[in-house]
């Protein structure tokens, strides 16, 4: 990925904070957030070449190098303590007061498989103790996950094009799942695609196809939009009861569909009010 992708997302999210009044505060943390993992992901790519992993054949979760990462990581926890909201900073002091070694297991954690959906199997867990426990390391997973998006997308970006079949509803560079959907102009109509919650990979999907269950069935399908932002639409199912945003190019070709995602908060209060949960959270937590 080309470090103008990042100054486009930037660009985008100072754009949006003025359309969007109610998205103003999320998106001024986004752009403080982008603007570090700019940063980190320029350092990435200035390392020698001796000092970077090679990409191994199998999955690119395979390749994690702690000691790329971890001397980024109390710069990192520093940043979100000055200008993330409270429950957030709170928790990435927290982080930095434990110290390397829980950093690196809240890194592992998250790369090798933590859940950031809207309720995981913690939450059903009883008790208060319990309850906060399973709060403090949701907070560490998805700080980790900020933190560890431009590696990921480094490490994607040296990694040789896939040519894969069917639609997978899972990246199929890294596993993780899709943080939103995207429609570009194909021939007379559109073709939609999934971009990746970590290493944002863009791969083609099924326009009538649950990216959750695999629901297929088109009456179980559905999708909601506002007039006031008709470039972005709910996509809906009502067999798994989830949902996920899709950005519609062919509307708005100016779209940076990772930030038009954030922005677009009114999409998210009205699947939340009509019982669909969200695949993925995104950045904001929302």
């Amino acid at each position: 990925m080309k470090q103008s992708e990042w100054d486009r997302r930037i660009r985008r999210a100072e754009e949006l904070s003025s359309t969007y009044p109610f998205a103003t505060e999320g998106l001024r943390f986004y752009t403080r957030i982008a603007a570090f993992q700019r940063a980190f992901f320029n350092d990435l790519q200035s390392l020698p070449a001796s000092s970077v992993k090679p990409p191994s054949s199998a999955s690119l979760r395979d390749d994690l190098d702690l000691f790329v990462l971890l001397p980024q990581f109390a710069g990192y926890l520093a940043l979100v303590q000055q200008i993330a909201p409270a429950p957030l900073a709170s928790a990435a002091g927290s982080l930095a007061q434990k110290g390397s070694t829980a950093w690196q297991r809240a890194i592992e954690d998250f790369w090798h498989g933590g859940e950031l959906s809207e309720h995981s199997a913690e939450d059903s867990e009883a008790g208060p103790e319990a309850a906060s426990l399973a709060g403090e390391a949701r907070y560490e997973r998805f700080l980790a996950w900020i933190f560890l998006q431009p590696y990921a997308e480094f490490l994607a970006a040296r990694r040789p094009p896939l040519h894969v079949d069917g639609a997978p509803r899972s990246c199929p560079v890294c596993g993780g799942p899709p943080l939103v959907g995207v429609l570009r102009r194909e021939g007379d109509g559109a073709r939609k695609s999934l971009i990746c919650m970590l290493c944002a990979h863009e791969w083609n999907f099924r326009r009538i196809y649950c990216p959750s269950c695999g629901e297929e069935r088109e009456p179980q399908m559905g999708f909601y939009s506002a007039p006031e932002i008709a470039h972005v639409r709910v996509d809906v199912c009502d067999s798994c009861h989830t949902y996920l945003k899709t950005v519609d190019l062919t509307k708005l070709g100016l779209a940076v569909p990772v930030v038009d995602e954030l922005a677009t908060i009114p999409l998210d209060l009205w699947a939340r009010d009509h019982g669909y949960e969200k695949l993925q959270l995104n950045l904001l937590g929302t």
